[in-house]
């Protein structure tokens, strides 16, 4: 197996399985969330969030290793190097939308510091921004395939 195929793995398996935790944690906990009174979810977010984001550097390692790796390897071939670009895009978007929201919001309901009549509205927010990450994943490894198919 050469160095290509194995980058080429990294890169689509792990967004792959990025936007497969980001579903779970969507549909799992967000449903669960949503049917919490609002001082219950900050109660429950306060004492389990660090379960939720615990797994995330497993993943989210692999992948910028295998997508940096693949785009320095096909970097000469321009089509390839493009459909690299982009799911490195894709996942540098996913890095933006948790730094500059989720991880501040997580924060914030673990400390419970958001006013009881705003967790529903930024809990919403929330799990809209969660679903463009996991579309944002789903992409990444989709066009991660197209590139590796080339």
């Amino acid at each position: 197996m050469g160095a290509r195929l194995v980058f080429n793995i990294l890169a689509v398996c792990g967004a792959a399985t990025f936007a497969g935790v980001m579903l779970n944690i969507g549909l799992t906990l967000g449903a669960y969330w949503k049917g919490l009174a609002p001082a219950a979810f900050l109660d429950w977010f306060s004492a389990n969030s660090h379960l939720v984001g615990r797994t995330i550097p497993f993943f989210v390692a692999p992948t910028l290793i295998g997508l940096a790796a693949s785009l320095w390897i096909d970097w000469s071939d321009t089509a390839v190097r493009n459909l690299w670009l982009a799911a490195l895009s894709c996942v540098a978007g996913i890095m933006a939308i948790t730094f500059a929201y989720h991880l501040p919001t997580n924060s914030a309901f673990a400390a419970k510091t958001i006013a009881l009549d705003q967790v529903e509205p930024t809990l919403n927010t929330w799990l809209w921004l969660h679903a463009v990450r996991i579309v944002l994943g789903l992409v990444s490894a989709m066009l991660g395939v197209a590139a590796s198919a080339r």
